[in-house]
């Protein structure tokens, strides 16, 4: 039987933090109350668009395979932050990469489940045989859509990107399992009222005009049951009992979703994986920014069964189980990086800055 296995990983983090601190001097809020409710201590905020922080991370998912992008025949983008409506996404990233022709390229919009989402594809494409060999690259540049008279989401995200390589494989590793849903009866809890990139007018003349909005109860509430459910339903399809999953890497949005997870799959907190405090809420980008991490740390070894699991904005939700093959270890280091910046932190903002109600402390 094939089976679809990561063979490589990477990721890109832009170099500007926003602290906790940072966000004392500028909103109503502290680092306690930010801490307390979501885990977060700081997140990234991007110089640069989507594609180019992808294609960071592309080409050390890539070394770290041993592949060319020549060798690649098609790219999934997992991204609610598009460069721009049309050409998608992926097409940036097929440029900056140097794609050959032939490479197919799309963009998959499942917000904070899009990995999981496009991993799950990619895997299907190769056990089909329509694909051989599948770059997945989750970007996100969120600053672009904060609302900064909003403390309640202005708090939670940034920007990133992460990146697997994604290979057939005839032994007994790589996806197990899959599950993805939408409960679009809720879509209204998580959302940007207007595209948030072209400047199309919003759905209402009264603010908010733009910008990200949650109803966060609902959302946490949703976020748990969905992710439990999801997540034990995907070990069992695997043919694993609860006991057997090794580690847990769960979409990074709040401490309290993941520790509610972690229950559900009755995990000890050394089982589970997380960073939330250094990048914040990336959305899409999350689990992959994990997973590499996670084995740069020593936390996945050969055999080991992993389990990842999100929701965002739709709503969606996603779990998937995948068996570790026998490399932990990149066969190969990429250079890449972003191009520099001199623009300071506060540049930055005001530069992303794209909705209405600009608070007078950045002004």
């Amino acid at each position: 039987m094939t089976r679809a296995a990561i063979t490589g990983w990477g990721k890109c983090v832009p170099p500007t933090v926003l602290s906790n601190a940072d966000l004392e001097r500028m909103i109503d809020t502290s680092d306690e109350w930010i801490t307390v409710r979501s885990g977060i201590k700081e997140r990234r905020i991007s110089h640069v668009e989507p594609s180019e922080m992808a294609a960071v991370a592309s080409e050390h998912a890539l070394a770290a395979a041993g592949r060319d992008i020549g060798e690649i025949d098609l790219i999934i983008v997992a991204s609610c932050t598009s460069d721009s409506v049309i050409p998608a996404t992926a097409a940036h990233v097929h440029r900056l990469l140097g794609a050959p022709v032939p490479t197919a390229a799309f963009d998959l919009n499942a917000n904070c489940s899009g990995f999981v989402y496009s991993l799950i594809n990619a895997a299907k494409m190769i056990e089909s045989g329509m694909h051989s060999r599948v770059l997945v690259a989750a970007t996100e540049r969120l600053s672009a859509l904060l609302d900064f008279t909003d403390r309640s989401t202005a708090v939670l995200f940034g920007d990133a990107a992460g990146a697997v390589v994604v290979e057939p494989t005839e032994e007994d590793h790589g996806l197990l399992s899959g599950f993805v849903q939408m409960d679009s009866s809720a879509l209204g809890y998580l959302e940007v009222p207007n595209d948030g990139l072209s400047g199309m007018p919003a759905r209402s003349l009264e603010p908010p005009h733009g910008g990200i909005t949650m109803n966060g109860r609902e959302v946490f509430r949703r976020a748990v049951v969905a992710m439990g459910d999801l997540s034990v339903r995907a070990v069992a399809e695997a043919g694993l009992g609860l006991e057997e999953v090794d580690l847990l890497i769960p979409h990074q949005a709040n401490m309290r979703i993941i520790d509610a997870t972690a229950k559900r799959l009755k995990l000890p907190s050394e089982k589970v994986y997380t960073n939330i405090h250094a990048y914040g809420n990336t959305s899409a980008a999350t689990i992959p920014v994990a997973l590499v991490e996670a084995l740069e740390q020593g936390y996945i070894s050969a055999g080991a069964n992993v389990v990842f699991a999100a929701f965002g904005g739709g709503l969606t939700a996603g779990a998937a189980v995948l068996r570790w093959g026998e490399r932990t270890e990149p066969l190969g280091r990429s250079e890449a990086s972003l191009a520099p910046t001199d623009r300071s932190l506060m540049e930055l903002l005001e530069a992303n800055f794209r909705v209405y109600g600009y608070p007078e402390k950045l002004r």
